[in-house]
């Protein structure tokens, strides 16, 4: 990819998800309620997801979505039954966990997106956005809006637009997001003031901290994803997911016992439709 010069004037936007994010293996059951039996399959091989124009959904509904005044989201129903097979369900192990949903952190995150910008706290145009476990794509589709991906680039201005789907076990998922960049994992080692590291200038990820043993590994991949020194990380997502052990509030301890990143809590959602829910920014201390 782009060297960090380069990067300040390039606008690229990536899309991952996971295949498998399992609860402890070693525990009775994989906190889904499923009977363990045999020992839960290796990851997955990160892959990139070719795009199709066929959905396999025969039908869906929309609801509008109010963000504010200015904006307005429609939202799109599907069930699982019509591409799994299993009615009501949230989970089919090794091939589906929640993402034809459009979960309450999407929205939550799309919200807070829309404050900082409109108060002048982030900026989206020329930035290389990454979402992380992305589902329907809500948040990853209103930044690719907010930087100008589908509209032609000023006359002069130098960019490079292109977007990427990808799927696989967050440990794996490097090997292609960091493709042609010069990886820097600041889990084990550190970075001098003078040096910069040419990652992803903004990372999102709703509802992804649910299962307690994807955590470290997804905390992993955001450091070595992040823009050295001033990519930002927002996260959404419940303070606590009943029966997984995940959370907020977990994945929020991992990061302050690393020490390597700043946390700044943007907002508390208690409207009753779920538990608590919240919105964090990280960056690199």
């Amino acid at each position: 990819m782009e060297n960090t010069e380069a990067a300040k004037n390039t606008t690229t936007s990536g899309f991952a998800s996971p295949l498998f994010s399992f609860s402890n293996p070693g525990s009775a059951s994989f906190g889904f309620g499923f009977d363990s039996g045999a020992p839960p399959p290796p990851p997955p091989p990160a892959v990139e997801v070719q795009l199709s124009e066929e959905s396999p959904v025969a039908s869906a509904s929309l609801d509008p979505v109010v963000v504010d005044d200015s904006l307005t989201i429609y939202k799109g129903r599907v069930s699982t039954s019509d591409v799994f097979g299993v009615k009501d369900s949230d989970l089919v192990p090794g091939k589906y966990e929640g993402g034809l949903k459009l979960w309450e952190g999407s929205l939550d995150l799309v919200k807070a997106l829309n404050s900082d910008i409109k108060e002048g706290r982030l900026l989206l145009e020329s930035k290389r956005v990454l979402e992380l476990g992305c589902g329907h794509g809500l948040p990853g589709i209103f930044a690719g809006l907010k930087v100008n991906l589908f509209k032609e680039p000023p006359e002069g201005t130098r960019t490079s637009t292109s977007v990427g789907f990808f799927a696989g076990d967050w440990s794996e998922m490097d090997k292609l997001l960091l493709c042609g960049d010069a990886e820097q994992d600041r889990t084990t080692s550190g970075v001098t003031e003078d040096k910069t590291y040419n990652g992803y200038d903004i990372i999102m990820m709703a509802e992804t901290v649910y299962a307690l043993s994807s955590l470290p590994n997804l905390y992993r991949l955001i450091k070595k994803c992040l823009r050295y020194p001033g990519g930002v990380v927002y996260m959404a997502g419940k303070k606590h997911y009943f029966g997984v052990g995940g959370g907020t509030r977990p994945f929020l301890r991992l990061v302050e016992e690393d020490g390597a990143m700043l946390t700044e809590r943007l907002n508390d959602v208690a409207d009753g439709s779920s538990n608590v829910r919240e919105v964090w920014k990280f960056s690199f201390k």
